[in-house]
């Protein structure tokens, strides 16, 4: 972690309520997951090339289609208005100001037409919920509104302490959630039927594609076996990911996972990553690994919280300009020059 992120979250905690920051901070079971992630990105080591033309480096890529200026993408998160008055509508800014992409959590407080409005190129996370109907709603809205792909996210059936669950928090902005269906929608699925469905096989893929007209990404993978189920039911990308530490406390890190789950991909599917990722080192690394791209998720809500728009705009532009320092020591101007040759031993941890 850069010495400015660890600003952006000491100022964050300083002004944030106890039970938001705790919420932003949590880690899954025992907690171990979370920094042995980032210390699994750390302990890469690489093989720098030498007489290569690196005089000009280009930082940029497409992720299904988008042309974006950075491989460093904004995870989807809840409960920004926690973090922020404005929520995504400042992390949208930021991101569109930096040439990145947002994703934009089920839960978003904010109206997805307002977060179109920044202007940003931005993917609509999906909980698949127990009322299917509610699910179907909020995936029109958001292709209405300008969603260019769908996350659909697998790894959070059981998560949290119920001491940090939001629907737990005081009344009051930061606890809103759902801001994208009514009050009456919300009232008649209730709060089973917004409920996570823990019940969804792969078919679910091909239901959001015919759904949506969209690539369909799935998030939470850390296994080859399933990459291959998702991609041969129709996923347009996989998303390496333990949400961060939340998921489970002793499961494998993504970048452990990471190289098995390009193999099986073969190409066929784009493959991203996320969870512990803190410089451009480490996003050399993914990429090099077979990543198309990155997410970050905790840098940039922290910064959201200690310095708003400006604050997410510096993490996404810090992190670009850490991997365009790496890519020229690297001996790699593109990033498809950033190839598994980069990674000393095997390409993995």
């Amino acid at each position: 972690m850069t010495g400015e992120q660890k600003d952006f979250e000491a100022a964050a905690r300083a002004v944030l309520p106890e039970h938001v920051a705790a919420y932003y901070g949590v880690s899954a079971g025992s907690g171990a997951g979370e920094p042995e992630g980032r210390a699994d990105w750390a302990a890469i080591r690489f093989r720098p090339r030498v007489l290569r033309d690196v005089s000009q480096i280009d930082t940029a890529t497409t992720v299904l289609g988008t042309h974006v200026r950075t491989p460093v993408m904004v995870a989807p998160m809840a409960q920004q208005l926690g973090a922020h008055p404005e929520g995504e509508v400042a992390t949208g800014r930021a991101a569109a100001a930096t040439g990145s992409l947002l994703g934009v959590s089920t839960h978003t407080p904010v109206r997805f037409e307002d977060i179109s409005a920044t202007g940003v190129a931005w993917w609509f996370q999906v909980y698949v919920m127990r009322d299917r109907s509610v699910t179907e709603l909020l995936v029109r809205r958001a292709v209405a509104a300008g969603a260019r792909a769908l996350v659909l996210t697998l790894d959070m059936n059981a998560l949290l302490p119920v001491t940090v669950n939001p629907r737990n928090w005081p009344e009051g902005t930061a606890k809103t959630r759902l801001a994208n269906l009514t009050a009456e929608e919300l009232a008649v699925a209730g709060p089973d039927g917004i409920g996570t469905d823990g019940s969804v096989g792969p078919e679910i893929i091909g239901w959001l594609r015919d759904l949506s007209g969209l690539p369909v990404v799935v998030k939470g993978l850390l296994r080859a076996d399933d990459a291959h189920r998702c991609v041969e039911a129709g996923a347009d990308g996989v998303v390496v990911s333990t949400h961060g530490g939340r998921r489970m406390g002793p499961s494998t890190s993504a970048a452990r996972a990471l190289p098995e789950i390009v193999a099986a991909v073969d190409g066929r599917a784009e493959v991203y990553v996320d969870s512990g990722l803190r410089s451009g080192e480490h996003v050399a690394a993914a990429l090099a690994m077979g990543a198309r791209a990155v997410f970050v998720g905790r840098p940039a809500l922290w910064a959201l919280a200690g310095a708003g728009q400006t604050g997410v705009a510096q993490v996404i532009g810090g992190l670009t300009s850490e991997l365009a320092l790496s890519m020229q020591q690297l001996g790699a101007p593109t990033v498809a020059d950033l190839t598994p040759d980069l990674i000393a031993g095997r390409g993995s941890v």
